[in-house]
């Protein structure tokens, strides 16, 4: 049967697009963004290719919807464990450390997504900003984190300083977990998140495995 004749399916308008934008990830986890065309879309989320022009008016607003998507849902799930959790600045900087270098935050597909959405993003003026964006985001909320642990025990920075640790902090979780994405069976269980708090606290001159181990 044609692509273009499939079944009808009861679905909102924002469930459609949500199908599109999944399948979309699924694709350029698998063959890239180019080889993620528009048919092996339609066919993936089990829609006509009509349909897709109906809600993105082009392979470029698709791609970057998805992108979009995918930092801000990474974003979210990384930040989720810490904004419930009780205790200390220590302890809620720790949690977000063993958040963003444990499963769900570190597995294959969003290691390969940011790979295959990369190349993108250096070309496009669009999907850079939405790059830079996501990453101060991230990057301002672990300032934050870290702020609140240093003051706690009377190291306060000034702005810079902050900007410089934050900056610095995240560029060894971004590595590790780049790292764990690609290698999962290069690290043993709990090892990841082990080397993080380790890093981190190095970098900010505290103990944070000292207090991930706390109940």
């Amino acid at each position: 049967m044609s692509g273009e004749r499939r079944k009808f399916k009861r679905a909102t308008a924002e469930e459609r697009r949500e199908a599109l934008i999944t399948a979309t990830l699924a694709l350029v986890a698998e063959k890239g963004v180019r080889g993620a065309t528009v048919r092996d879309i339609a066919d993936r989320a089990d829609v006509t290719q009509g349909l897709i022009r109906h809600y993105f008016s082009s392979k470029e607003e698709l791609m970057t919807a998805a992108y979009e998507h995918h930092m801000v849902f990474i974003s979210d799930l990384t930040f989720a464990p810490v904004a419930g959790m009780e205790g200390d600045a220590h302890r809620r900087l720790a949690g977000f450390v063993e958040a963003s270098l444990s499963p769900p935050v570190v597995e294959p597909t969003a290691v390969a997504l940011w790979a295959g959405f990369l190349n993108k993003v250096q070309q496009d003026p669009q999907m850079r900003q939405i790059h830079q964006r996501t990453y101060d985001y991230f990057r301002d909320k672990l300032a934050e984190l870290i702020a609140a642990a240093l003051a706690e025990v009377g190291r306060p920075v000034d702005p810079a300083r902050l900007h410089h640790l934050a900056v610095a902090c995240n560029a060894v979780i971004d590595g590790l977990w780049m790292e764990g994405g690609a290698l999962p069976e290069a690290f043993e269980e709990g090892e990841l998140p082990a080397i993080g708090l380790e890093s981190v606290g190095a970098i900010l001159g505290m103990n944070l495995q000292q207090k991930a181990e706390q109940p």
